[in-house]
């Protein structure tokens, strides 16, 4: 475990709580923020991809806004988050399903045509990876722009996969 992982872990036991799957992190990371500790957590992930060829980041709204913001800091590239609902001003789109198990109930998300162009090279960036259904949209409307997902870079990784970049992983935090 390097240095934020393990700064991190220290702040869940000491600010948060742990229940099975459930991980409270809403006094600093996904309810109130610690702007430090998100960008240094943005430093982490954004140097696991500082050799890839990034053009932009890409979240869903809206717990992964503020990663994904550090993230694009460090690599100096714009960030684009889905919305749960579709502006007046939205023209033309690209929209696909998610469900969220937290909060119990399906959404749509939306990205404008304007802000993703084919060609593109995309990271995801939320704050958790559980079961993957926000990375699945998030797939399928990258892939509706013809632009690449090159990759899912988030603070805790919830899941059994091992291809998502991740601080930490539950495994880590229930050892």
């Amino acid at each position: 475990m390097n240095t934020i992982a393990k700064e991190l872990f220290e702040r869940i036991k000491r600010d948060g709580s742990i229940k099975g799957q459930i991980i409270k992190v809403d006094r600093f990371l996904n309810h109130m923020v610690d702007p430090l500790l998100m960008n240094q957590l943005g430093t982490e992930l954004a140097g696991r991809f500082a050799t890839q060829k990034v053009d932009k980041i890409i979240t869903a709204e809206s717990s992964g806004i503020m990663i994904a913001q550090a993230i694009a800091g460090q690599l100096g590239v714009p960030f684009v988050y889905a919305k749960k609902k579709r502006p007046l001003t939205m023209g033309e789109f690209f929209a696909a399903s998610s469900y969220s198990f937290t909060k119990e109930e399906s959404t749509t998300l939306y990205v404008s045509r304007e802000v993703i162009l084919p060609g593109e090279r995309l990271l995801f960036a939320d704050d958790f990876f559980a079961v993957g259904s926000t990375y699945k949209a998030i797939e399928q409307i990258v892939e509706q722009a013809e632009a690449t997902l090159v990759g899912a870079a988030v603070i805790i990784n919830k899941s059994e996969r091992r291809d998502i970049d991740a601080i930490l992983t539950l495994e880590e935090l229930t050892d």
